[in-house]
């Protein structure tokens, strides 16, 4: 969706994270094709690990400017609660596998980078309550 005329700060934020997001798949595949998993760690391995990883807290940087730059009260609402719901979301998915870890040695363990692609799912999760708790209009709610 292309950003509402009367919300320049969505422009703003959509260039940066196309610019994040390429970075965050970028590092993905590149450390998945440099890295050897059995190799002992080391400053190569470190390093292009960071590139995804120091994606990640730009993005939620750029979330976080672009929620600061929302002029408009209601949409800065509707973003707020968005990211409300994907904090929840993520918390209650995390803390109960992390639970069902404890004590069932069989359930396959839930890697610590999936955290994030998670809270990004919460997201979804808020744009979809948003809409059903305050309608389709034209930006209500929209994905910035």
């Amino acid at each position: 969706m292309a950003p509402h005329p009367s919300n320049p700060a969505a422009g703003r934020y959509t260039k940066r994270m196309i610019v994040i997001s390429l970075a965050y798949v970028g590092g993905i595949v590149l450390a998945s094709l440099m890295i050897d998993r059995e190799a002992p760690l080391g400053a190569l391995t470190v390093g292009l690990a960071l590139i995804p990883g120091l994606a990640m807290l730009a993005a939620v940087g750029a979330i976080g400017r672009y929620v600061a730059e929302i002029s408009d009260e209601y949409l800065r609402m509707l973003e707020v609660r968005k990211l409300i719901i994907a904090t929840g979301v993520t918390l209650a998915i995390t803390s109960v596998w992390g639970l069902l870890e404890l004590y069932a040695a069989s359930l396959p363990r839930l890697p610590v980078f999936y955290v994030f692609p998670i809270w990004c799912g919460g997201l979804f999760v808020g744009q979809i309550a948003n809409r059903f708790a305050f309608g389709d209009d034209d930006d209500a709610g929209s994905c910035p």
